[in-house]
């Protein structure tokens, strides 16, 4: 079956980020037994990443390159925040490097990486991590299946056979 919009799409890729002298670093890796799987068409990846899979079947295998323009845009250096060290009082403190789940006034789920604590602040990196990076996948398509109803009303893929693992 090809892979088309509302379809739910197994694939086992690696990802490398392109360096600017040209050399790959490892980013992460998907396996046969588990493969990275989610609803196609719904707008939940990058547009250049579905554009690459459009028309691909089980078994095919490609390689391909998004700039960060088509990826996760570049790095903005203001793209930084203050927390009050008060919204940590129940949980903790969290370790410089740590990864955020914040939602900004729109509803908008964003993580954010903690750069820097100071008395008063913790102050965090809003850009996407992958911003500012060339991606290179190197991927197999494992499987495509159209999607059942559920799944399309939830807007995401319940795994590989169109059942959520309990």
């Amino acid at each position: 079956m090809t892979i088309d919009k509302n379809h739910v799409v197994a694939l086992q890729y690696t990802l490398n980020q392109i360096e600017e002298n040209g050399e790959k670093t490892f980013v992460e890796q998907t396996t046969a037994d588990q493969p990275f799987t989610f609803l196609y068409g719904v707008g939940m990846m990058l547009p250049k990443f579905e554009e690459q899979l459009l028309g691909m079947v089980a078994g095919d295998k490609k390689s391909f390159t998004i700039v960060p323009e088509d990826g996760y845009g570049d790095r903005d250096d203001n793209a930084k925040t203050e927390l009050p060290v008060e919204m940590f009082e129940e949980s903790g403190m969290p370790p410089i490097g740590a990864i955020l789940p914040l939602q900004d006034g729109q509803g908008n789920h964003v993580n954010a990486m903690v750069l820097e604590i100071t008395p008063e602040f913790v102050v965090v990196d809003l850009n996407h991590p992958m911003a500012g990076k060339t991606l290179h996948f190197d991927l197999e398509v494992q499987s495509t299946r159209p999607a059942t109803e559920e799944e399309l009303d939830h807007g995401h893929a319940h795994g590989i056979d169109g059942h959520e693992a309990h």
